[in-house]
């Protein structure tokens, strides 16, 4: 077993509840309260946006969604691009006590139809004309709201009145086969993520994050935003991703954290003004492997050794390499405080319990009982090893996940709306290594007739996130089977392919 408490200092201990904070709001209020003046979101269209008036903006959006009928307990959806009035109508449901159902800005109207109906939300906050409409198809009936919630006010209802183990969150995911699931988050998984973070990498006020992740991920959502709040730091987001913006806002908002994948790291290493990372107190990597490749280039470009570490949407934060200390390329680093892990079974699964551990999926009791050992571990589905000084190292996944980009990508998925094209025969999606996405999807099909790769991301295009389209084709005569007809992926790039 790893060991545990391994980013506390000798003597140090972990409180999971955040000096007695019932829930997330609790433990960002106390910041709000301290200096409501000090300047906390920041966006390029409205400014600053300081802790008191992100308190008290909350407070009077909390009192319009009162108004509409919502109450602590409903579920509502939000689907929007990073701004100011985003943050603040989420901390406005946080504190009222609502279940937020954060959703892939990319998603089509079948993927939509698929959250919509399974979390039955009572209300969804949008910010784009098209994916309002699709919602008015799926639903009619469903509330369709603007993230500034330009309503008439209403009552403040109670805030900060959430118990610790309340859902906070209903964040969708699934596995290599079947519909995508909702994972509940909790207030108490949340702080306990939070305060692991704030306490490994010695996050406080004095720090500002440069945030160019979407918050409808867990990686910007759940790490960025919680973090900043929790911490009484500040940030600064971003509308998407262009490197000249976070490399020029590094010096010109005083920044001292930037928080990216792969891919983003890959772009910014090939920018003329690359040295600029150098400033920074600390870069963090994650939701995809960072090649050792990129690692030494990023250092040999500004001196930053980028720190990766490891998570899912069901744990939150797990495992990160240290602010002070060996940061190991290759390895996701050490157990974060509160967080438990061992390697089970053969091969040797990552297996992990915590107080950030999220306590089943939303009214899935068969998936539940395969998520949990009967000793009450969560089965990551991850492989692993451990090295003798207790640093984690992925070595692959149980599961058949592409992340690409930083997105979770299943091939099931994938693989049936190609699999409906009239001249594929045979699909399988799989996961191939690149620089660039960390992994890209490309399919190798059986066909009937000449298909090419433009012509299968035009089938799939209004179906299919962006970031699922196959990236290559390749033509086969056979998909490589093993005795009871099972698709063997890992033969796939045996020599038995021509390009297509």
């Amino acid at each position: 077993m790893a060991r545990q408490n391994a980013h506390l200092a000798p003597g140090e201990s972990f409180d999971s509840t955040a000096d007695g904070a019932a829930n997330l709001s609790s433990a960002w209020k106390r910041h709000w309260d301290a200096r409501p003046e000090a300047p906390q979101i920041h966006d390029d269209e409205r400014g600053w946006l300081s802790r008191g008036e992100l308190e008290a903006l909350s407070a009077t959006r909390a009192g319009r969604l009162a108004r509409q009928g919502l109450s602590r307990g409903d579920r509502i959806l939000i689907s929007a691009e990073s701004s100011v009035d985003l943050v603040a109508s989420y901390v406005a449901c946080v504190r009222m006590g609502l279940v937020v159902v954060p959703t892939n800005t990319a998603y089509q109207a079948r993927e939509l139809a698929h959250v919509i109906r399974d979390a039955r939300p009572k209300a969804t906050l949008v910010d784009d004309s098209d994916r309002a409409d699709q919602i008015a198809e799926i639903d009619p009936d469903l509330p369709r709201l603007d993230p500034a919630l330009a309503l008439t006010d209403g009552p403040t209802p109670p805030l900060e009145s959430a118990q610790p183990n309340s859902p906070a969150l209903l964040c969708y995911t699934s596995g290599t086969t079947g519909q995508p699931k909702g994972a509940l988050l909790s207030h108490a998984n949340c702080l306990a993520s939070a305060a692991a973070l704030a306490i490994a990498w010695h996050w406080t006020e004095h720090d500002r994050l440069l945030l160019a992740l979407p918050l409808f991920h867990m990686h910007g959502l759940g790490v960025g935003l919680h973090g900043t709040l929790f911490a009484g730091a500040s940030a600064v987001l971003y509308r998407g991703f262009r490197p000249e913006q976070i490399l020029a806002g590094i010096s010109s908002h005083e920044a001292t954290l930037f928080f990216g994948v792969p891919t983003m790291y890959h772009r910014l290493a090939r920018h003329a003004d690359a040295a600029a990372l150098g400033a920074l107190r600390l870069c963090v990597s994650g939701s995809a492997p960072l090649p050792g490749s990129l690692h030494e280039r990023i250092k040999g470009v500004c001196g930053q050794v980028v720190l990766e570490r490891y998570g899912m949407t069901e744990t939150l934060m797990l495992v990160s390499n240290p602010d002070h200390g060996e940061r190991r390329p290759g390895s996701v680093g050490l157990p974060l405080p509160g967080v438990e892990l061992r390697l089970a079974g053969e091969p040797p699964e990552i297996q992990v319990r915590g107080p950030n551990i999220f306590g089943g999926y939303w009214e899935r009791p068969q998936a539940n009982a395969e998520a949990f050992t009967p000793d009450g571990w969560f089965r990551t589905g991850d492989l692993g090893t451990l090295d003798e000084d207790g640093y984690v190292r992925i070595v692959g996944r149980a599961k058949e996940l592409i992340i690409s980009g930083g997105f979770n990508v299943y091939p099931r998925e994938v693989e049936d709306l190609i699999g409906d094209h009239p001249r594929i025969d045979e699909v399988a999606v799989v996961g191939e290594a690149s620089e660039e996405w960390g992994e890209r999807v490309v399919a190798y099909v059986v066909a009937s007739g000449p298909v090419e790769l433009e012509g299968i991301r035009e089938f799939v295009e209004s179906r299919l996130a962006s970031f699922k389209h196959p990236r290559a084709l390749y033509v086969v005569d056979a998909l490589p089977r093993n005795a009871l007809g099972k698709v063997q992926k890992h033969r796939l790039q045996d020599g038995i392919v021509r390009p297509g």
